[in-house]
């Protein structure tokens, strides 16, 4: 039997997915994150994750830690062809990183055009058509944009209620913002994210307290969820039109921990209807890094498999 590898290394986790040569997942595995944000030439930190997780997921499919596959794909959140850090030694043939995008649009569907819409950490669209072309809309990284992502959501809610607390005031989402992160008050807090205290992917757990601000009512997490709905929105229906699809039923896929929260991901959908009346919105068939195996599938030389399965 064969196999190949696919690794989506993510800026809270990494996971890789063992598939053999009939389409089947034998074998899953988890790590820490793998992006190279905020890493300086060499860092190890990528490499690490990913080969954590191909490790752990050679054990989950029982097999031996010397196997060698095929081909190993890894998709890093925010790689680019300047990637300065560690390549992961993995035993396979043949092994490539690319960006995430392309790894999860590969897993989401099978066919094009299509776009992905990803809100996790940070936030992107992605799409191809059905010659392949990729284009890619936001994805600027929570320094220039990420609207929209988990990181966007809670940061945009702790800065009003530290805007709250110069005018003296405490708003719905103060206390827990101050038990969520175990601090005294809010400069406390806003002094340990500066500092690196509190990582970017800790800022971006906070999200779910937002959304249920949002759900009880309060106007500031109204606010900023729906706000955040509509630039998820708006980058897809972008995505859409520079495809040069702008009036044409295009599938937009939903992915990434942002849409675990259905009231979300059923806005973000009535938003994007009213930027893109005839997108059809659905939810990825399988994980990215599944899709990463696909690819994987191509450098190997081997068929794709008509269906995956487990």
């Amino acid at each position: 039997m064969r196999y190949v590898a696919g690794i989506d290394g993510g800026q809270s986790s990494t996971t890789a997915a063992i598939v053999d040569e009939t389409g089947a997942v034998v074998g899953r595995g988890t790590a820490g994150p793998a992006d190279h944000v905020d890493e300086g030439p060499g860092s190890a930190r990528c490499a690490d994750a990913c080969t954590a997780a191909f490790a752990a997921a050679l054990e989950s499919a029982g097999l031996s830690p010397l196997t060698r596959v095929e081909a190993v794909v890894a998709g890093i959140s925010g790689y680019d062809d300047t990637f300065d850090g560690a390549v992961p030694a993995l035993a396979a043939d043949r092994f490539r990183f690319v960006h995430d995008l392309p790894i999860a649009l590969a897993g989401a569907v099978p066919f094009r055009p299509a776009v992905l819409l990803l809100s996790g950490t940070g936030s992107a669209a992605y799409g191809e058509d059905e010659q392949g072309r990729g284009v890619s809309s936001g994805g600027w990284g929570y320094l220039f944009g990420d609207e929209g992502s988990a990181f966007a959501i809670a940061r945009d809610a702790l800065a009003a209620a530290m805007r709250a607390d110069d005018r003296g005031e405490l708003v719905a989402l103060t206390q827990p913002a101050l038990d969520f992160f175990a601090v005294v008050g809010m400069r406390a807090l806003a002094s340990a994210a500066l500092r690196g205290r509190i990582s970017r992917t800790r800022v971006a757990s906070f999200a779910p307290r937002v959304h249920d601000a949002a759900a009880a009512g309060d106007a500031d997490g109204l606010r900023i969820i729906a706000d955040a709905a509509d630039a998820l929105a708006s980058l897809a229906a972008l995505t859409i039109a520079r495809l040069d699809r702008a009036g044409e039923a295009v599938a937009v896929v939903l992915a990434g921990g942002s849409f675990e929260n259905s009231a979300f991901a059923s806005l973000v959908g009535t938003r994007l209807h009213a930027h893109a009346p005839h997108a059809a919105v659905l939810r990825p068939q399988h994980t990215a890094a599944v899709g990463a195996a696909l690819l994987a599938f191509d450098d190997a030389g081997l068929a794709r498999p008509s269906v995956v399965t487990g």
